[in-house]
């Protein structure tokens, strides 16, 4: 500490009842406090209760549970959420950027914000109903590449492949996999041409037999592959990585649960849910296949993160 008027050093003259250092100058006796760690911007929340807060939401619990657990607040909660999740998408794009990979896979996962896409009305506008989150994993690291949260339209697809384009180094070739969704069609051969090997798995699927509950699955009886672009390897056209990951998000994720009362209000919660969980998977999650997570065997970090280093990254 200098002082602001001598511009000397000072010495340490005691703790302040907050905690923090103060500091005196021998020569004016003016005395200073150390300046106040903000890792949470303006909220006041302790870092570490905010790390549990946070670690309850990554593993499947909704935010009431959480506000009873706790004793946070739920609407500090949703701050929270809003906060760590804006800070883990402008880490994410940083960190996950011209990297070399294998194998892509790409799927779209679906939920809805408020209420179903049958049940809106003329009022309602773009940011409430269906929300499909656009995903695409590397096989071999289970690396989250990219993700886009949007409408199932040309135009989220168009966003989604951009990037992944960004996340790959522009002088990597590799092949893609996806589902049928036409818009890739178009899309991937516009913005990664000359660098990808594309191919589609389209899964058919049986009629449900008389008597079987409504949300059943169906059987697949069938799975329909066509090379779209390059020359894809037919023993590695496969979408089972990415649609695995689809159930860990239904798993960890209280708001994407099936057949639940639990869905997001509004879409800014939902996307800030879909940042913190991928970054949390990317980097704190340690994968049971990998035994590491899917960063460190990617090489983009040596050891495993907690999630106070996350948000603070």
């Amino acid at each position: 500490m200098t002082c602001h008027n001598c511009r000397t050093a000072c010495k340490r003259f005691g703790k302040h009842r907050n905690g923090l250092q103060r500091f005196r100058c021998n020569q004016c006796q003016k005395t200073y406090t150390e300046d106040h760690q903000r890792p949470l911007d303006d909220m006041r929340l302790p870092l570490d209760k905010a790390e549990s807060v946070l670690r309850l939401l990554l593993e499947g619990m909704s935010v009431r549970s959480a506000e009873r657990v706790t004793g946070v607040h739920r609407d500090t909660i949703l701050r929270l959420l809003v906060l760590a999740g804006d800070r883990c998408q402008r880490f994410m794009e940083s960190k996950i950027a011209n990297l070399n990979v294998q194998d892509v896979q790409a799927d779209e996962i679906w939920g809805y914000v408020f209420k179903k896409e049958g049940h809106k009305s003329k009022e309602d506008g773009d940011e409430r109903g269906d929300a499909y989150c656009f995903i695409g994993i590397e096989r071999n690291s289970k690396l989250i590449l990219a993700h886009h949260l949007g409408k199932r339209t040309a135009k989220a697809t168009d966003e989604f492949v951009g990037k992944l384009a960004y996340a790959i180094h522009p002088d990597c070739r590799f092949q893609l996999t996806t589902d049928g969704w036409p818009p890739y069609l178009t899309s991937v051969p516009m913005l990664l041409r000359g660098r990808v090997d594309f191919a589609t798995l389209v899964k058919v699927y049986g009629v449900s037999a008389e008597g079987e509950a409504r949300y059943s699955p169906p059987e697949v009886i069938d799975s329909v592959t066509t090379e779209i672009m390059g020359r894809p390897c037919r023993d590695r056209i496969c979408t089972s990585h990415i649609e695995r990951q689809n159930l860990s998000i239904r798993m960890g994720m209280r708001r994407m649960t099936r057949l639940t009362n639990a869905f997001s209000k509004k879409w800014e919660n939902l996307e800030a849910a879909y940042a913190l969980w991928f970054a949390y998977y990317n980097f704190c999650r340690r994968h049971q296949t990998l035994r590491v997570t899917p960063a460190m065997e990617s090489g983009l970090t040596d050891h495993v993160w907690n999630i106070a280093e996350l948000i603070s990254a």
